[in-house]
């Protein structure tokens, strides 16, 4: 199985950084894991709709170029279905057993994915209603990912 976890921008604070790290190396043991950085497009605090949107588009137009065309696409959307940590485990069970050997998961920037994105992708997870800063919704991803294999490995942790 080889996972890709996608992010917009570059991930800043150290204990950020040293989670992922962690998270990461856990997950090898069960999984090859990628990491790309896309970079985030430099833009002003108050922007019209119009400017989102440009923004957007060429945040998207970077995720895009670096997906592969036969990965499954796993975009992060606050509108997207939300799981258990068990429903995860079993959906990412059931790709596995169904042959899907790429999973590329995908956290936008500050501003979102674009439409083009979410319409690339195979299916919209959400991790709930609150806003969560990108840089530390990559943690809360790789940890969940982590519980799944567990879990589906019927090791302890998940409890």
């Amino acid at each position: 199985m080889n996972i890709t976890i996608m992010t917009v921008g570059k991930l800043k604070e150290k204990y950020l950084k040293m989670g992922i790290e962690e998270y990461a190396k856990r997950l090898g043991a069960y999984a090859k894991i990628e990491q790309i950085e896309v970079p985030d497009e430099k833009a002003p605090e108050n922007l019209s709709d119009a400017d989102m949107e440009i923004v957007k588009r060429k945040e998207g137009e970077r995720i895009l170029a670096k997906i592969h065309p036969d990965a499954h696409v796993i975009a992060l959307a606050i509108n997207g279905k939300t799981r258990s940590s068990e429903e995860l485990a079993a959906h990412l069970n059931s790709l596995m057993t169904y042959g899907t050997s790429k999973i590329v998961f995908v956290i936008g920037g500050s501003l979102g994915l674009h439409d083009d994105v979410l319409k690339r992708s195979n299916e919209q997870l959400s991790f709930g209603k609150m806003t969560l800063p990108h840089q530390l919704m990559k943690l809360v991803l790789l940890e969940q990912v982590y519980r799944s294999f567990r879990i589906i490995k019927g090791e302890p942790y998940h409890k």
